[in-house]
C-alpha cells in the first residue's frame, strides 16, 4: 500500500487531494475496504474515511472518496489550518487470515487564506491613488483661478490704459504740472478827450459856463488770465 504525494502545501479554503495505491499478489475476488486515517499528535490515529472495493464514490461534507481500483483517491474539501497534519491509508482484507497493510505517512500543511485577488484588489489601488488624484483636481482648480485672475487683471489694465488715452492731455498731467486757470480782474485807467470844432470857436462871453459832454465806452470782453499772461501785464 502506497501514499502519494509525500507532502502538501494548500492556502485555506481550498482542497487537497491524496492517492492511495494497493497491490494484491491474489486477486481472487474478496472484499476488502480502504480507510483513511488522520494523525493526531503524532501517535493518535483517527479515522476520517472510508471506502468498500465494489463502491465507486463516497462522499461527505468534509472528503470526497473515488474508487479507481487499484488506485483510490481521497479529497480534503474546504480547508482549514486545523486540517494540517498527516495523512495515511490503511487496507483491510475479508479472507483468512485476516490482514490489515498501512501505507506510509503524508504531510499536509494548509497555511492562512490568500489575500484578495487582482480583482478586488483593484479598488484598493484606485484608493490608493485617491489622495493624488485630490491633489490634482486641487492643482487643477488652483490654476484655473489663477488664469481667470490674471485675465481680470490684464483687462483692467488695458481698460484703464485706454481711459488715460481719451482723457485730455491736461488731465493726464500729474497734479504738479496742472496749471491753474486764474481769473483776473483788471483796471486799466485812461485819459478820454474830447475834439473840439477848431474852426468853430465860441467866444468865451457866450460859452455856457456849465458844460457836460458824453461818450460811450465799449470794452472788449475780457478773457482768463493765465500765470503767463498775468506775468506778461505786470511787465
Amino acid at each position: 500500500v502506497t501514499f502519494f504525494p509525500d507532502v502538501l502545501t494548500l492556502p485555506a479554503g481550498g482542497s487537497a487531494t491524496f492517492f492511495c495505491n494497493i497491490s494484491m499478489e491474489n486477486d481472487s475476488g474478496s472484499e476488502y475496504s480502504l480507510n483513511w486515517y488522520k494523525e493526531i499528535n503524532h501517535s493518535q490515529a483517527q479515522k476520517i474515511a472510508e471506502i468498500s472495493r465494489n463502491n465507486p464514490q463516497t462522499e461527505t461534507e468534509k472528503y470526497l472518496l473515488t474508487n479507481y481500483t487499484p488506485a483510490f483517491k481521497i479529497e480534503i474539501l474546504n480547508l482549514h489550518q486545523n486540517d494540517s497534519g498527516s495523512y495515511y491509508c490503511g487496507l483491510i482484507t475479508f479472507f483468512e487470515p485476516d490482514k490489515v497493510m498501512e501505507s506510509s505517512r503524508s504531510r499536509l500543511v494548509v497555511t492562512a487564506a490568500p489575500e484578495k485577488t487582482n480583482a478586488t484588489d483593484e479598488p484598493e489601488v484606485e484608493e490608493g491613488n485617491s489622495p493624488d488624484l485630490i491633489k490634482a483636481v486641487i492643482l487643477g482648480i488652483l490654476l484655473l483661478a489663477g488664469a481667470v485672475v490674471l485675465l481680470i487683471f490684464g483687462y483692467l489694465t488695458v481698460t484703464y490704459s485706454r481711459g488715460d488715452v481719451q482723457k485730455p492731455r491736461s488731465e493726464n498731467l500729474p497734479a504738479e504740472e496742472k496749471r491753474p486757470v486764474v481769473s483776473v480782474s483788471t483796471v486799466d485807467y485812461g485819459v478820454l478827450q474830447f475834439q473840439q470844432d477848431q474852426c468853430t470857436q465860441i467866444p468865451s462871453e457866450t460859452r455856457p459856463v456849465d458844460q457836460t459832454e458824453y461818450a460811450i465806452i465799449v470794452f472788449p470782453e475780457e478773457k482768463p488770465v493765465t500765470p503767463e499772461r498775468g506775468k506778461k501785464h505786470q511787465d
